[in-house]
């Protein structure tokens, strides 16, 4: 992974300071507001391109953004941009206020936020009164800008710098030009929309993270079932109004000012609205029925949810700048396809994806033709672990199963099914060519898509609205009417059908976002993606050498 890392190095300060104890928080803001001081009289420093060379030379750290750094000094003809007048500028202050915003508590810029406190300490830094050698604050000030470009990268196109494919991930990542961004910064103006994530959900995100901290302080006590199996309307339990208060702190249930009604152990139908609400975002059977499911996400510390946001956070730093208004996208953890028209959603469907050990994978791509009536070539990993334990226990397997071998040898034979009710992939498919074998199909097991959690596929998804899809992908060629849809999907004969206009397909992976309505919905990490995710960004940074 990329070092982030040393805001200012021991190269920095070997010769230039000396260590010294860290102040208590009211010395430190002291020490801060002095810092800042602006002088009354504006002197412009400046260096030379060589100086810009030589220190990028030594600090290695720095190559990956040595042209950010290099440019933004040749547009300001070399000079200075952090000083005015021997002094660390308010642009200085605009940045370690950027630094210590609520959303930077991952890892790597945690670190550069600490950085930045030592670096304000009035004994390191010099007063409005207070000389500093010439070579100290040239240092000092490309240590700020190379900083800058990390820090940047960091917060606005993501905290993780190795390749994303070792996340799973496959949608190409986002790329930003930071310019616009510093150069507004070291002229006192902080408009951030050059670089803030475009993702309407990016900010809609940001604005929980404060409830999420002050939830951090309440006391969050396990709730138990103990020897019950679960509560239903109408039923007592001594823990309810704890969950009652619960509930109220998370904004599923309405403050009460009524005490008596508070401390009630009755499960009453407020308390029954405010269950189906917190099952409604958490992707539960909104039943009102207490069990273990209700519980295990109710017990859910403040401090994970924040962790969640935060990871799902990182991931819409990864999406690029702009995506196709009429995206198709599946959110493996919602188990939902979502139908987008002009960047709003026009409607979704329940889908099933792949199980853990045969999960789907995580990338974009576009959807060009449907396939009505479809046969189904076995995929080898199935024929091998499943179809031929099951012909040596049933030699007319491949019969009942409307199946046959076309191919292959007899160990591995290449087997194909043929079209009918009981195919794997219904009556209909949907291709978006990808070198991963992931395709959208209709399926057989109606039943799966009642479930709460449908992830037991082999990796593609399945749909529960197929004839309802390919009726609106179809809906601008008058000759395939429902009538004609419905035929082609029931007539046995595999027929291909090139849409005129290819659809762009993201299959993504969100556990939080904010829905229509404006309430906070979670998912459970089917993957395990943000625990892997959640060890980049949270796990401490290696102590520098």
């Amino acid at each position: 992974m990329r070092h982030l890392i040393l805001l200012l190095g021991p190269a920095l300060f070997a010769s230039c300071s000396i260590p010294i104890e860290k102040p208590d928080i009211a010395e430190q803001a002291q020490a801060i507001e002095a810092v800042f001081e602006t002088p009354a009289m504006y002197t412009v420093r400046s260096m030379d391109r060589a100086s810009v060379a030589r220190f990028l030379s030594a600090h290695p750290e720095y190559r990956v953004d040595s042209t950010g750094i290099a440019a933004f000094y040749a547009r300001r003809n070399y000079q200075y941009a952090w000083f005015v007048n021997d002094s660390l500028s308010q642009s200085a202050a605009a940045f370690f206020n950027l630094v210590n915003s609520a959303d930077t508590a991952f890892r790597e810029v945690a670190f550069v936020r600490d950085r930045l406190s030592q670096l304000m300490m009035a004994d390191q830094l010099p007063h409005a009164d207070t000389l500093i050698c010439d070579s100290c604050m040239q240092r000092l000030e490309l240590s700020l800008t190379a900083q800058f470009f990390h820090y940047a990268d960091k917060k606005y196109s993501g905290t993780v710098s190795k390749d994303l494919r070792e996340l799973d991930w496959f949608i190409p990542r986002r790329k930003k030009n930071y310019d616009q961004l510093l150069d507004s910064l070291v002229a006192g103006r902080m408009d951030l929309s050059p670089v803030e994530p475009l993702h309407p959900q990016y900010p809609l995100l940001k604005a929980k993270l404060k409830d999420y901290h002050e939830l951090e302080s309440a006391p969050w006590p396990s709730l138990d079932l103990g020897d019950r199996r679960k509560i239903e309307p109408g039923d007592k339990a001594d823990w309810l109004p704890a969950m009652r208060e619960r509930l109220i702190l998370l904004g599923d249930h309405p403050p009460l000012a009524d005490s008596a009604t508070r401390a009630g152990d009755y499960y009453d139908s407020t308390l029954v609205s405010a269950v189906q609400r917190f099952q409604e975002r958490h992707g539960l059977h909104p039943d009102g029925v207490i069990g273990k499911g209700v519980l295990k996400q109710l017990n859910t510390s403040p401090t994970d949810r924040l962790r969640t946001l935060l990871v799902n956070m990182e991931r819409l730093r990864w999406v690029p700048d702009q995506t196709a208004p009429d995206l198709l996208l599946v959110n493996i953890p919602e188990f939902r396809l979502h139908v987008y028209e002009a960047d709003t959603i026009a409607w979704s469907m329940t889908v099933v994806v792949g199980a853990v050990a045969t999960r789907t994978v995580i990338f974009s791509d576009s959807l060009s033709s449907i396939v009505f009536s479809p046969t189904w070539t076995v995929p080898q990993s199935i024929v091998r672990g499943e179809i031929m334990p099951a012909l040596a226990k049933d030699p007319n397997y491949l019969k009942k199963k409307g199946m046959e071998v076309i191919g292959g040898t007899e160990k591995n034979p290449v087997i194909r099914q043929n079209p009918g009710a009981g195919n794997a992939l219904g009556r209909v498919k949907f291709l978006f060519p990808n070198s991963y074998s992931i395709y959208f199909h209709d399926t057989p097991s109606k039943s799966s898509f009642a479930r709460e959690i449908r992830a037991f596929s082999h990796g593609c998804i399945r749909l529960s609205e197929p004839q309802r899809f390919a009726e609106y992908l179809l809906r601008d060629d008058t000759t395939w009417t429902t009538k004609k849809i419905k035929e082609a999907m029931h007539n046995g004969t595999e027929q291909f059908v090139r849409l005129k206009k290819k659809r762009p397909v993201n299959i993504g992976y969100f556990t939080a976002w904010v829905d229509l309505h404006g309430r906070l919905q979670f998912r459970d990490d089917v993957y395990g993606h943000d625990v892997r995710l959640s060890n980049e960004l949270f796990a401490p940074p290696a102590l520098p050498l």
